[in-house]
């Protein structure tokens, strides 16, 4: 252990003494650690941000679209009484989309109208005023709706929408709730757009505006998402039952699968990324060997002179090789500071959360330290191998 501490004290003294030329030397490793952690940290912020977006527009949902056979055009709703028996359903909500007129008081617009029972309220609440339909409006023979904040602005500008009467398909409906931005991925997807904005009325309302008696979409909530598989697998032989074992009458679209997707993408750009910035890393692993050769070579006296006086190869050995690795580490621990800062900076100005990454900084830091071993060991090794006689003749 003494010798362990006097080897130690004289690797930082002659750091010390050459201030300008360590500071010079560790750069490399602080740009590579500060690129590793930084580089990481802000990828896995964006893809945290994007991700949670995802999950919480439609994770645990699938979405079924029916094209239908020339026997059955859609779902019943006996089908969709099945559906919703089938374990593991937490709930189902269909679908009736259309382009209607929408009037008030002489304001006449296109508007997007959606029918959608209480289950999709339930799962979907963004009701920022009034309320949201309920599953005792779904007989078709009341006329209530709730609007978004697009046909709020064209009709009712001004004005607080709920209570207010709207004209939509010629029939005369009641706003009860008002919705702030859609959350349902699928709904932002499927939407047309339209200058009046969107109604969404009760689904049954919507089939006899359409003069359909069937259903071409529904959106299945699933209770427990680890069950997803077995779900999509019991959906498909309802599914099959209906339409005669016609795979080309549906299609399901589970938004489970799509996050797994781009979960791997993610994880396939966070290690390239890593590695392009471990290059730097190796560039400052070079910069410390370089440093050490020439320490080695200035310092030929020394070293002959204390192998001269009984310092053993293996002594002369640890103590170039403890400097190598104290360079490497002052430079991973100043690169995980600025990169954790860079980091910060950077979530506060694109508004993501600043989540530290355990697993980058012991990349960044571990990096350095073989980076360190690695790199001094060949200088390390030429200063344990000189001839004493030869080093004390050199000038």
């Amino acid at each position: 252990m003494d010798i362990l501490k006097q080897s130690i004290g004289m690797s930082m003294q002659n750091i010390k003494g050459n201030k300008m030329r360590s500071f010079l030397t560790t750069l490399g490793i602080i740009i590579g650690v500060t690129a590793v952690i930084a580089l990481i940290t802000i990828v896995q912020g964006v893809s945290d941000n994007v991700m949670g977006q995802f999950e919480n527009l439609g994770a645990g949902k699938l979405v079924v679209s029916i094209t239908g056979t020339s026997l059955k055009t859609g779902l019943s709703d006996s089908d969709i009484a099945k559906i919703e028996a089938i374990d593991n359903v937490a709930g189902v909500s269909p679908t009736v989309s259309t382009t209607s007129k929408g009037a008030r008081n002489g304001e006449v617009d296109d508007i997007n109208v959606e029918g959608k029972n209480g289950t999709y309220f339930l799962n979907n609440n963004n009701i920022i005023s009034g309320r949201a339909l309920t599953h005792a409006e779904m007989a078709g023979d009341v006329y209530t709706c709730v609007i978004d904040k697009d046909c709020a602005k064209r009709f009712f500008f001004g004005e607080n929408p709920v209570g207010k009467k709207l004209k939509v398909g010629g029939y005369t409906y009641t706003v009860v709730g008002l919705e702030g931005d859609d959350a349902n991925l699928m709904s932002t997807m499927m939407t047309t757009s339209s200058d009046g904005g969107t109604v969404k009325i009760p689904y049954k309302n919507a089939l006899k505006m359409t003069g359909s008696a069937n259903i071409n979409s529904i959106e299945i909530y699933i209770g427990d998402t680890q069950f997803s598989d077995q779900v999509t697998n019991d959906l498909k032989k309802v599914l099959n039952q209906a339409f005669n074992d016609k795979d080309d009458s549906y299609s399901i679209f589970n938004m489970d699968s799509l996050l797994d997707t781009m979960r791997s993408m993610q994880n396939m750009m966070t290690t390239m990324l890593a590695g392009i910035a471990s290059i730097a890393l190796l560039v400052g692993g070079i910069g410390i060997m370089n440093m050490m050769l020439v320490s080695v070579t200035e310092r030929t006296r020394e070293i002959g002179l204390r192998k001269a006086l009984g310092a053993e190869p293996k002594r002369i050995q640890m103590q170039f090789l403890i400097e190598s690795i104290f360079l490497s580490m002052i430079g991973g621990i100043i690169g995980v500071g600025l990169g954790l800062l860079i980091s910060y900076v950077a979530a506060v100005l694109i508004k993501i959360d600043f989540v530290i990454q355990p697993g980058a900084i012991i990349l960044g830091v571990g990096f350095s330290a073989a980076i360190g071993i690695i790199f001094g060991w060949v200088p390390a090794r030429k200063a344990s191998e000189l001839n004493p006689i030869d080093a004390l003749r050199s000038e």
